[in-house]
């Protein structure tokens, strides 16, 4: 039997498999394998990339599809290694990933993710800041893929716009609607256990992510009765004044744990990272309606803001840089300013304008 001749650069990997491939070096120089299929077609395809490489052009190599789910967990790497606090997008990210699974990455369509934005901020009462929040999750995984040369565009950057935020929101609980949570949360066991993250929160004005990430017992003072947020999202120290209902739900969270670590609590002892999972459908077994945690921050506010609590020490309390944000609870003490106008009324001796001095008219001679 004639032995077939070898043909430079094509090669059998595996004797007898019937699969060839091609092994040749491109116009830069670079060496690069290449499947080829059958031996006659290894052959044409080896003649076709030495014709390009003596062109001086690269060839345009297949690459392997790269799943969603694969960026993804780049994405959350990254997030854990430069942000301050990751919890919040850390968790985004993971709901992100379970949206579109194996997906190949690069299918993902400008369309296709905005009406799952929509369909997620329907269903769970977004916020438009918050529906932005899960975008930029989604940016962010682009941008770092396309960096490493995993996709070449990204269906975000460019293509979708981010819902515009309405700053000026202010939602708080009235006295009834109060007692509907409290009631909802009293309602199950499992629930319960968290009625003194809802105390701390609307006692102490506390972001989320400052209370269930930042707030540690190494900064907290109960005899001093404050607790110290090392750096919130404006990147400044808070001191918190702690009144007996957060000192309260404080004793209950110590009563927990050993005293060291992070504050917040569940009833077995372990640190609780966020509150999704029990706060929304507590908000909806209480019917109330257009609620969200952040709300409890602006409750604390506004309770602040009605007792008569100058506006700048609000502002310090809730680590405001300046009053342009605080001034959303201005209206809250217009009573308090009616009776300051109704006292000074009260104190006015003088009912009526007095008569205005007389003056001498022009033609008339000044003595």
């Amino acid at each position: 039997m004639k032995e077939e001749k070898k043909v430079r650069g094509v090669f059998e990997k595996v004797r007898g498999s019937g699969a060839w491939w091609i092994r040749y070096i491109d116009a830069a120089g670079v060496y690069h394998r290449e499947k080829g299929g059958s031996k006659s077609a290894a052959q044409k395809l080896y003649n076709l990339r030495k014709g390009e490489a003596l062109q001086g052009k690269l060839p345009e190599l297949r690459k392997r599809a790269i799943p969603f789910s694969e960026i993804m967990v780049d994405g959350v790497d990254y997030i854990k290694k430069r942000y301050t606090r990751p919890e919040d997008d850390v968790s985004r990210a993971e709901v992100v990933k379970e949206w579109f699974g194996g997906r190949n990455a690069a299918s993902l369509t400008p369309d296709e993710i905005e009406r799952k934005l929509d369909q997620a901020q329907q269903e769970n009462g977004w916020s438009a800041s918050t529906r932005n929040h899960y975008q930029n999750v989604l940016s962010l995984a682009y941008r770092l893929a396309r960096r490493a040369g995993k996709v070449k565009e990204s269906p975000i950057h460019g293509k979708l716009r981010k819902q515009t935020e309405n700053n000026s929101r202010v939602r708080f609980l009235s006295p009834e609607e109060e007692k509907k949570l409290r009631a909802a949360i009293r309602s199950k066991p499992e629930w319960a256990e968290h009625e003194p993250e809802v105390d701390l929160a609307v006692n102490t004005g506390l972001r989320r992510g400052s209370m269930y990430v930042a707030l540690a017992w190494q900064n907290v003072d109960l005899g001093e009765r404050v607790a110290i947020i090392p750096e919130t999202k404006n990147g400044e120290q808070v001191v918190v004044p702690l009144n007996d209902a957060a000192l309260r739900a404080l004793a209950i969270f110590r009563s927990r744990g050993d005293g060291t670590g992070r504050v917040v609590r569940n009833a077995a002892g372990e640190p609780v990272h966020t509150n999704g999972h029990w706060f929304r459908p507590v908000v909806r077994a209480a019917g109330i309606k257009d609620f969200r945690w952040h709300d409890l921050r602006h409750t604390y506010a506004s309770r602040l803001r009605q007792t008569g609590t100058p506006l700048g020490n609000i502002a310090e309390l809730l680590g405001h840089r300046g009053l342009a944000m605080t001034k959303r609870y201005a209206h809250l003490s217009i009573s308090n300013l009616h009776e300051a106008v109704a006292k000074i009324a009260s104190t006015n001796s003088t009912t009526v304008a007095p008569e205005p001095i007389s003056q001498p008219l022009a033609t008339e001679r000044i003595q």
